[in-house]
């Protein structure tokens, strides 16, 4: 038994005493400030997280139209996340943002906990053009948003 614990030890040190290439590899460069700068660029703004908000936005309205209601709701706690992860990087677009995060993200889930498809094709109805107003807001009205007609997605309901 001490002898394993011996053994343990000594590969431990070892193990730290070997010049290992860092984890982060060799394009993070520079003093702290400017390393830190480069991971921020990497993340990049608001536009990352419309990218992750349209494929969500896509799979939501196809769980709605299988009646996958956890999946639906699933989308939505992740369309949640990803907005204000997208609102944490750019702060400034929080205002357009807010009824979005206090209205619509609420009245989909509720309309998703009904269970019928009905309401959930009038809640998504205004779903989008709650996303449509926000891209107004915020100035970008060519981020027109429409109701998916081509599944891209092989997740469907068993």
């Amino acid at each position: 038994m001490k002898l394993g614990v011996l053994l343990i030890v000594i590969m431990s040190f070892f193990a730290c005493s070997e010049d290992k290439p860092s984890a982060q590899g060799e394009w993070i460069v520079g003093e702290e400030k400017e390393k830190i700068t480069t991971i921020e660029t990497q993340f990049r703004g608001f536009d990352m997280t419309m990218v992750e908000t349209g494929y969500r936005y896509q799979e939501l309205y196809w769980a709605g139209q299988d009646e996958n209601w956890e999946y639906a709701q699933y989308q939505i706690q992740k369309i949640r996340k990803t907005i204000n992860y997208g609102l944490q990087r750019r702060p400034k677009r929080s205002e357009s943002a807010q009824h979005f995060l206090d209205v619509s993200l609420p009245e989909m889930e509720r309309a998703i906990d009904l269970k019928d498809t009905v309401e959930f094709d009038n809640s998504f109805n205004l779903f989008t053009n709650a996303c449509n107003n926000c891209h107004t807001k915020e100035q970008v009205p060519f981020f027109s948003v429409q109701t998916p007609t081509i599944r891209q997605s092989p997740i469907r309901l068993k």
